[in-house]
Order: structure tokens, then C-alpha cells, then sequence
């Protein structure tokens, strides 16, 4: 991505600065190779709900926060259940449901349908926009919200 601003010193939506190298490595997920040396150094794991900007801390629900109970990753149950084409509180659902459900053999399946969508293409971007809009926090009670749908895999 670019940094172009606005003529007041906000930077452009996503989709504007984006270069056609930088879409092809967001098309291709090749932009998160270099997350691995998180991974390496141990502060970051390859599965588990994928990190945030730190401006989104205060916007948090107490149910939304509890997806810190786990370490960040590089792809996760929100990712493989619809990425960027989710909604922030169904993407806030799905990584509260993989806290309360971690296990080993979640992982492999995530693992394994996480090569599935990235070979698919699948959900790279939200409707509108290049990557996600920004989270302004949510409507959604303390409690989180209908989760019924959190444990099927599209």
C-alpha cells in the first residue's frame, strides 16, 4: 500500500492505496510469510484469532476481548468461515468460539481449510472495500451475539 493522504493528512481508504503488487500478494496471501518470524519468536502462533490494530482495544465488548485469552495467529476459525467477508461481530463470534474450543485436532482442520480457501481465493475482501472496514466498536451486547452459526464451516 501507498501512504496518499487527503488533503487534511488522513491517509486514503484501503482500496485507493492499494498497488497492483500489493493486490496480488493480498490475492495470493503471500503478505502474511513474513508473520511466521512472530511465530518463530513465540508471540504469535499459526492458529488463533488474527491480531488486530491496537486502536480497536477500547472498542472492545468484555465478550470480545476474551479472544486475547489465546495467543494471535496467522489464520483462524473467522478466517476459514469467511475472512474479510464476515462482519466484525460475526468475525468477534467465530474467535470467541475457538477460545472456549481449542483443541489440537481444531487446529489441523483449521490448518488444512485455511490452504483450501487461500487456493480458492475465497473471502479476501469485504464487499466495497479492499481489505475490512475499520471497526468503530459494536451494537452487540456484553454477551456476543446470535452464535448459533459459529461452528459451521462454509
Amino acid at each position: 500500500m501507498t501512504c496518499v493522504r487527503d488533503l487534511t493528512g488522513k491517509l486514503l481508504a484501503d482500496e485507493q492505496r492499494l498497488t497492483t503488487l500489493g493486490r496480488f500478494l493480498r490475492n495470493t496471501s503471500l503478505d502474511e510469510l513474513p508473520q511466521l518470524w512472530n511465530v518463530l519468536k513465540g508471540d504469535m502462533s499459526l492458529v488463533g484469532p488474527r491480531p488486530l490494530l491496537p486502536e480497536y482495544l477500547a472498542r472492545y465488548t468484555a465478550f470480545q476481548r476474551r479472544r486475547h485469552d489465546v495467543k494471535p495467529g496467522i489464520t483462524g476459525w473467522a478466517q476459514i468461515n469467511g475472512r474479510n467477508a464476515l462482519t466484525w461481530e460475526q468475525k468477534f463470534d467465530l474467535d470467541v468460539w475457538y477460545v472456549d474450543h481449542w483443541s489440537v485436532w481444531l487446529d489441523v482442520r483449521i490448518m488444512w481449510l485455511t490452504v483450501l480457501k487461500v487456493v480458492r481465493g475465497d473471502g479476501i475482501s469485504q464487499a466495497g472495500h479492499a481489505t475490512m472496514p475499520e471497526f468503530i466498536g459494536s451494537q452487540a451486547s456484553e454477551s456476543g451475539t446470535n452464535r448459533a452459526w459459529v461452528t459451521r464451516t462454509f
